[in-house]
């Protein structure tokens, strides 16, 4: 039977307060420090096109049944046509992302800026924590949890009495790490450079392929069952208003 602890006001005050304090405080300062390392860029005139014939796709499928059926074949033809049509890609002219990372030189440094001030702040901050706070049992949660849990919330804590509600004080680190997203958003707004999540997803990819998400575009289009739903308007507002008026 797992056993309940009594925790120490001194753990509270020395232990979870400051950790949590310098956890937010690291990432206010690193927002500032990538803010200070981004460089301006030029957007691309071809980028910034082909993004917007994508959306001009998209809103012409998802309103596709509320324009007459000439009207959508035109457009179709026009945004997907084998030999001049805006949504298609030679084989020839498809260009990898990764490969026109590494011959943009400033894509490279930008990426490598971002990745710098994501891991060495993290690297310096669990190496504090695992000097100092290693070994303390610093919080407890409010409600059950499974067995589950315990390689989670007890990281450090090698102790199989200890009831999975525990959280250890290396857990509680990682439990900022990826959880004070929202607090963050609240003190720097929205478009912040403070989510771990994002840029660990964002070093395994190189970013935007236009000519795959062209070629996914012109198949979705090419598979649209076009149906006018204008004409059945006024049957559907009868049934509506005869069900009103019974």
């Amino acid at each position: 039977m797992a056993e309940d602890l009594v925790l120490d006001t001194a753990i509270r005050d020395w232990v979870l307060i400051p950790l949590s304090v310098v956890m937010v405080l690291i990432g206010i300062l690193r927002y500032f420090v990538s803010k200070l390392m981004r460089s301006f860029q030029v957007p691309d005139h071809k980028i910034v096109k082909e993004g917007q014939v994508i959306v001009r796709a998209r809103n012409l499928r998802a309103a596709a049944n509320f324009i007459p059926p000439k009207s959508f074949r035109s457009r179709r033809v026009y945004f997907s046509n084998e030999e001049n049509g805006l949504l298609f890609v030679p084989k020839g002219q498809a260009q990898n992302a990764q490969a026109q990372m590494f011959s943009d030189p400033n894509m490279a440094m930008d990426m490598m800026k971002k990745n710098l001030s994501m891991i060495i702040p993290q690297t310096l901050t669990f190496a504090w924590v695992n000097f100092f706070f290693s070994g303390f049992v610093a919080a407890k949660i409010p409600f059950p949890l499974t067995q589950r849990f315990r390689s989670m919330l007890q990281n450090g804590i090698d102790l199989s009495t200890v009831d999975v509600s525990y959280v250890s004080s290396r857990s509680w680190y990682f439990l900022n790490l990826f959880g004070l997203r929202g607090l963050f958003s609240l003190i720097l707004g929205e478009e912040n450079a403070t989510d771990d999540t994002q840029r660990m997803m964002q070093m395994s990819g190189f970013g935007f392929d236009p000519s795959k998400s062209l070629s996914a575009e012109k198949d979705g289009l090419d598979i649209v069952q076009h149906e006018w739903a204008l004409p059945k308007f006024e049957h559907r507002a009868e049934a509506v208003l005869k069900k009103l008026v019974s």
